[in-house]
């Protein structure tokens, strides 16, 4: 009985060496396994890396609408501008210049003698700008209320003695129009234009003004004595310098004295009736420009300031 138990003991005790041992070979082997080798770790180096996929682009969100400049749209508007008929031409080389850089702006014209202008004002004629050949139309309407504010002189002119460019008339001043060489005259009416109120003054202070105007033809703009001297209708004529220097058909033989008459100076106004008072003093402005200023030079005006 003892040796039975004794065996059994044996046989038990034999089991649980030989497990041991098994357990005891077994994990060396498990511990070289879980240990990488050189081969394992060496990067594949025919399969290139790969980067993370990237995030698909988030749909860009709509930009709200920027607000769209509208430029202002200026009303149309027309101005009337009476002007002397010296001024014919500086006036019309002006107002084409204004016209392209303001073309919501449409200048008219009215040429005529400053004292038919001034009449046309006083009987309310529509005109918005007056631009006279003298500062005594000017300042009669100022008088009467008919001028917004007060004028503004602009330019300066002198008066000059013409004759026909092939004329051999002997005369060389305005005193020699009351000899024999000169048999008509032309000048302006002195009640109605500055021109003709400016000759009279210069051959008055020179003693002459009855021999001359026994002689004389009375015009009833200074255009008209331009014409009448370029097709020698009449032998000597009396205009403003800036009219002379027009013509290739006339000659000038003296500039008068401006000691002798009173100063030829050219004021612009606004009528006060005028509906465009903004835009009427918008291009008096522009007179006073240095573009104007040179094309007021260009046609002979000498600048008033």
């Amino acid at each position: 009985m003892k040796s039975k138990k004794l065996v059994t003991i044996c046989l038990v005790t034999l089991l649980a060496l030989a497990v041991f041992a098994g357990c005891a070979q077994s994990a060396p082997e498990a511990q070289a396994d879980s240990t990488p080798t050189a081969e394992q770790d060496a990067p594949d180096l025919d399969t290139p890396e790969l980067d993370p996929e990237p995030n698909e682009p988030e749909p860009n969100e709509p930009e709200p609408d920027e607000p769209e400049i509208v430029e202002p749209t200026l009303e149309p508007v027309e101005l009337l501008i009476g002007a002397a008929m010296s001024l014919v031409d500086v006036v019309e080389v002006l107002s084409e210049i204004y016209m392209n850089e303001n073309p919501h702006v449409t200048l008219v014209h009215n040429f005529a003698s400053s004292g038919a202008l001034q009449g046309q004002i006083e009987e309310g004629a529509p005109i918005d700008i007056f631009f006279s050949a003298a500062a005594a139309q000017m300042n009669n309407l100022q008088e009467q209320g008919l001028i917004y504010g007060t004028g503004r002189p602009v330019v300066r002119n002198t008066v000059a003695l013409i004759v026909p460019s092939a004329s051999d008339i002997a005369i060389s001043s305005f005193a020699d129009v009351a000899t024999d060489a000169v048999s008509i005259v032309g000048v302006g009416d002195p009640e109605a234009m500055p021109i003709g109120r400016f000759a009279e003054e210069v051959f008055t202070a020179l003693g002459v003004a009855d021999e001359v105007y026994e002689k004389a033809t009375l015009a009833s703009d200074v255009r008209q004595i331009l014409t009448w001297v370029e097709m020698g209708e009449v032998d000597a004529g009396v205009v403003f310098m800036t009219d002379a220097i027009t013509s290739d058909d006339v000659r000038v033989i003296e500039v008068a004295d401006p000691e002798l008459h009173a100063p030829s100076v050219n004021p612009v106004g606004i009528v006060e009736r005028s509906e465009y008072i903004d835009e009427a003093q918008a291009f008096i402005e522009f007179l006073f420009s240095p573009a104007a200023r040179s094309i007021f030079e260009g046609f002979g005006f000498e600048m008033y300031d």
